[in-house]
C-alpha cells in the first residue's frame, strides 16, 4: 500500500494493539498464578493462558492486515468488539466498574472506525489473495 493510510485507520489499529496487549497481560497475570501456585484451579487458569493468548495473536493478526489494506481483517474485529460490547454491558449489569465502561469504550470506538468510509475504503480496494 503505497497511498496514505487514513488516520482512523492507525487509531482503529492501535486500540486493536492495546486489546491484545491487555490480553497478553491477562495471560502473564494467570500463568504467575498457576506457576505461584495461588491458582485455585490450574488446569483452567492454563486453558485461559492458552486462549488469551491465541485471542492476543489473532487481534495482532487482524491488525496487521488491517493496517496492509486487507479486506479480510475487518470481519474478526467486528466480530470481536460485539462479543466485547456484549460482555462489558453484562459486566456493567452485574457490578458496576470502571474497567467495563473502558472495555465498551474502546470496543465502540474500534467497531465504528473499522465502519466508517475512510477505513472502509482503506480496506476495500485491495484484493486478498485467492485461498
Amino acid at each position: 500500500m503505497t497511498e496514505r493510510r487514513p488516520a482512523v485507520l492507525l487509531i482503529v489499529c492501535l486500540l486493536v494493539i492495546l486489546e491484545a496487549a491487555a490480553f497478553l497481560g491477562l495471560a502473564v497475570a494467570w500463568a504467575a498464578d498457576v506457576v505461584r501456585g495461588a491458582a485455585a484451579m490450574p488446569g483452567a487458569s492454563l486453558f485461559l493462558v492458552a486462549f488469551a493468548v491465541g485471542v492476543a495473536l489473532l487481534l495482532l493478526l487482524a491488525a496487521r492486515g488491517l493496517w496492509r489494506g486487507r479486506r479480510w481483517a475487518r470481519s474478526p474485529l467486528i466480530m470481536w468488539q460485539i462479543l466485547l460490547v456484549v460482555l462489558a454491558i453484562s459486566w456493567l449489569g452485574a457490578e458496576p466498574a470502571v474497567w467495563p465502561v473502558v472495555v465498551l469504550v474502546v470496543a465502540v470506538l474500534i467497531g465504528v472506525g473499522l465502519l466508517l468510509p475512510s477505513a472502509v475504503a482503506a480496506t476495500a480496494h485491495r484484493q486478498d489473495p485467492p485461498a
